[in-house]
């Protein structure tokens, strides 16, 4: 079967794959997983550099980022449609566009995925280390690495079952901060103090340019919804449940932002007295229900991390299972899955060993710089996959085509790319030999680009 035939159907076995994977999980899994990995608490720890950046408007950036995002979370539910397997990027890339940009989108996703646990574990370990500095970061990090690892190599309906215990702690958190919230600006204020137009645009203060930077930085909050689509084979229905999961993640994730982020501009509403504007949402939490409060926000940023670690490290598993698969890395390594749990164990394994190695190696600030990178080189191409795929192959332009097939991802695409060029001037240029070194093993790979890197196994 050509190519372009399997692009015809949407079937595993018609785009040339043998089904691996038990489709155990429901949307309402999908969904949960991606409100893990992104957390209801996700403006915790920026929230203040937001706030100070966009010059008072870090409701408002989080509403433009969610717009921005939304764009790209509606691509991936489209591409998912389409191709309902495990490679997600990488796969929707090399589908539409070329077999070598597919390789190339993956690649930089790479970089993203391993990151995204990387940073959830060094953040966890310096955390835990800083209350309990007997036991040092690195057995912090051990223990975190090894735990989430574990956790992942049962299976994903165990993933599943520790994400259903993750969010209740972080949704009660969301929660109990919009309670104490009310409660602070009421007893103040009244009901009436609820209603603060300027708390979302002040004419006085407001301007595009950095309301958009603090937009930009308000993106982070919801990168990871992506993740979702690597479960394409573990899920039921996928063609249907991954883009309602994508969508309604992107959506209720704004929810959750920007009900809190607009509280916390009534509560403390003079970003200039900010003790620090990296640590302003605990010192928030202080004023509205003292020390008590201000430990649980501590507590639930450690949680949040660990479970922003598990859900990574599966839905990294599962990209380098679909590359491996299709023998663009090595297939013995990256394409097994355990029969007996059902999982790609020795992606996860290797993702255990990244992680745990990256925590000793790599500096938090460089990895934070580095994880957008990635991140919107896969959205711009997912982006043209939609347009390319839909829009230009099976020419579906007519009704809402148009603006689902070709305005929705030409939006999404410009706004990612003015975000992708607007990241720091290390993180483009770490970011860049990365994608140099996946340039060169795509060379070594297909001789030169004289044939392709894809070598199925059916």
């Amino acid at each position: 079967m050509t190519l372009a035939e399997q692009c015809a159907s949407s079937s595993l076995e018609a785009l040339g794959y043998k089904p691996k994977f038990k489709r155990v999980l429901r949307l309402r899994d999908l969904i949960i997983y991606g409100l893990v990995i992104l957390t209801p608490t996700a403006p915790y720890p920026v929230y203040g550099i937001i706030e100070k950046v966009s010059l008072g408007h870090a409701a408002l950036a989080y509403l433009v980022a969610m717009v921005a995002m939304l764009f790209t979370a509606t691509s991936y539910g489209r591409m998912s449609g389409a191709f309902p397997v495990a490679g997600s990027t990488y796969t929707y890339a090399q589908r539409s566009l070329s077999e070598h940009v597919g390789f190339l989108a993956g690649w930089a996703m790479m970089l993203d995925y391993f990151l995204i646990p990387l940073l959830s574990v060094i953040y966890a370990a310096l955390l835990a280390a800083r209350y309990v500095p007997q036991v040092p970061y690195m057995a912090w990090a051990v223990f975190f690495t090894i735990a989430i690892t574990l956790i992942n190599i049962r299976g994903i309906k165990m993933t599943a079952r520790a994400n259903d215990v993750m969010m209740v702690s972080l949704s009660f958190s969301a929660i109990l901060f919009v309670v104490l919230a009310a409660h602070f600006i009421t007893a103040s204020h009244g009901w009436g103090g609820l209603i603060v137009p300027h708390a979302v645009y002040n004419p006085a203060t407001f301007e595009l340019r950095p309301m958009m930077l603090g937009a930009g930085i308000a993106t982070l909050s919801y990168i990871g919804f992506d993740a979702i689509s690597t479960l394409a084979e573990d899920v039921d229905n996928p063609e249907r449940n991954i883009a309602i999961a994508t969508v309604s993640v992107c959506i209720l994730q704004a929810l959750f932002c920007v009900v809190q982020v607009y509280l916390a501009e009534i509560v403390w509403p003079n970003y200039h007295t900010f003790p620090s504007v990296d640590t302003a949402i605990l010192d928030i939490g202080r004023l509205m229900g003292g020390p008590l409060m201000m430990g649980w926000i501590t507590f639930v940023l450690l949680v949040a991390g660990l479970g922003s670690a598990l859900t990574g490290q599966a839905g990294a598993s599962r990209l380098l299972f679909g590359m491996g698969r299709d023998g663009v890395i090595s297939r013995r390594i990256f394409a097994y899955v355990d029969e007996k749990h059902s999982t790609p164990t020795r992606s996860i394994y290797f993702m255990g060993g990244v992680t745990l190695l990256g925590a000793i190696l790599i500096r938090f600030q460089l990895a934070v710089e580095l994880l957008n990178f990635g991140a919107f080189v896969g959205f711009i191409l997912v982006n043209l996959s939609v347009i390319r795929h839909y829009y230009l192959r099976q020419r579906q332009r007519s009704g809402l085509g148009v603006l689902t097939n070709l305005i929705f991802p030409t939006l999404g695409a410009l706004v990612c790319s003015y975000v992708w060029m607007s990241l720091s001037t290390p993180a483009k240029i770490v970011g860049f030999i990365w994608l140099g070194l996946g340039v060169a093993y795509l060379a070594y790979l297909t001789k030169g680009f004289r044939s392709s890197p894809i070598k199925l196994e059916i």
